[in-house]
């Protein structure tokens, strides 16, 4: 009896030996787990099909914008299949480090205090930051920071866009807000005079609403930022420096001329 338990042992080790090198074993993940909030128009946003290239998200719906095409080539460069895991703004970090996604391509600013929990790449857009406000009404017309006095204006909780507000002396800082559409709302119904944000986003929405303008501003009257609080740049696990080396490689590739293309098609093809 003894001696039947031992071959028999012996046979279950030499299997699993077999299974543990050969084809039996488990398949290496071939995703790329792309996050983003799938509200950012034209950087992401979420629509009903898959026009001018979106990717199905995991609810039916599709994802498209300048972020989703990002991921695409840099998927593509890694030779992996694109997944987007549709996912709010605060969550995008525990996810990237808790390895539920792999990367966070969601115009995302490389700031220094983000930098100490996320990896970032090189940037692969700069933008710059401006006011959206209503047309025909106190602030269509503003040139700088100071014609803003009295305006109550917000930005996204968590971002440069909030925290700049304060920059303005005599603004009526109103509470943050979770995401872009509340501000659209926020500032259709007169809720706020403006919100602070990246002229794409800015194009975006004077482009879906008829009654949204920006302020642009020259360098002298705007607001002071620094390179990196305009940089938008892929997010990655901390501690991630070889995963980010390969992203930078691929986004080397990626010439200004065809970024700006992408941004261009991103803006007339938006949705939401």
């Amino acid at each position: 009896m003894k001696r039947f338990l031992n071959s028999a042992l012996a046979v279950m080790m030499a299997i699993c030996f077999v299974f543990a090198f050969s084809g039996c074993a488990k398949k290496e993940d071939n995703e790329f787990r792309v996050g983003m909030e799938c509200g950012y128009a034209p950087f992401n946003w979420t629509q009903v099909n898959d026009a001018n290239g979106a990717v199905k998200l995991e609810d039916g719906s599709y994802a498209g914008g300048y972020d989703v095409e990002i991921a695409k080539r840099i998927a593509e460069g890694l030779g992996k299949e694109l997944v987007i895991v549709k996912t709010s703004w605060d969550g995008l970090e525990p996810a990237v480090n808790s390895g539920t996604i792999d990367a966070i391509i969601a115009g995302m600013s490389p700031t220094a205090e983000r930098e100490e929990r996320v990896d970032f790449t090189a940037p692969y857009y700069r933008s710059e930051l401006v006011i959206v406000v209503k047309k025909g009404g106190n602030f269509e017309n503003a040139a700088s920071l100071a014609d803003f006095a009295g305006a109550k204006l917000t930005g996204q909780q968590g971002t440069v866009h909030y925290g700049v507000i304060d920059q303005i002396e005599g603004v009526e800082k109103q509470d943050a807000m979770e995401d872009f559409s509340a501000m659209r709302v926020a500032l259709e119904s007169g809720i706020i005079d403006g919100y602070v944000s990246e002229r794409p986003e800015a194009v975006s929405a004077a482009a879906a609403n008829e009654n949204f303008t920006f302020v642009q501003f020259s360098a002298e009257a705007g607001f002071q930022v620094s390179d990196e609080d305009v940089a938008v740049s892929v997010g990655v696990k901390n501690e991630s420096p070889e995963l980010v080396e390969k992203i930078n490689k691929i986004l080397a590739e990626i010439s200004d001329e065809e970024r700006s293309k992408i941004m261009d098609e991103a803006i007339a093809n938006q949705v939401g």
